[in-house]
């Protein structure tokens, strides 16, 4: 285990009222649903974090990125404990696609809050806040 937190960037694309949702495959989390996301890089912003992550993983660009809420999330399991740091962002263009079939099986568009199971720890620490969309 870590000794220090790792940062995760997660980010709630809105769509029509809908958020993005990713089932996450061969890593901690595996099975759950997941906003798109990564690690905070060295010297990056939020933002650039942001459509960094979302662009690698879906091919998606947003805009008017907003800071969130933030979770801290321990993994007992495997021994592996992020702070969550979420970014708000409209969907700008393009259409979801698997571009790292390695880390995520399938996009999809929910309402919120998600009905889908098993949902990320992150997510789940992120409804007990009894967080909603703006608007």
């Amino acid at each position: 285990m870590n000794d220090r937190p790792l940062i995760g960037v997660a980010v709630i694309v809105i769509k029509n009222g809908k958020v993005l949702l990713g089932k996450r495959k061969n890593s901690h989390g595996e099975g759950t649903w997941a906003f798109p996301g990564g690690h905070l890089e060295f010297g990056e912003t939020l933002e650039n974090c942001a459509r960094r992550e979302i662009f690698e993983e879906t091919g998606v660009t947003i805009k008017n990125l907003r800071c969130g809420p933030y979770t801290n999330d321990i993994f007992s399991k495997e021994g592996k404990h992020y702070v969550t740091l979420f970014i708000l962002a409209d969907h700008e263009s393009g259409e979801p696609t698997v571009k790292e079939p390695h880390k995520c099986e399938k996009w999809q568009w929910h309402s919120w809050p998600p009905q889908i199971e098993p949902r990320f720890l992150p997510i789940e620490n992120l409804l007990k806040q009894n967080f909603k969309l703006p608007g």
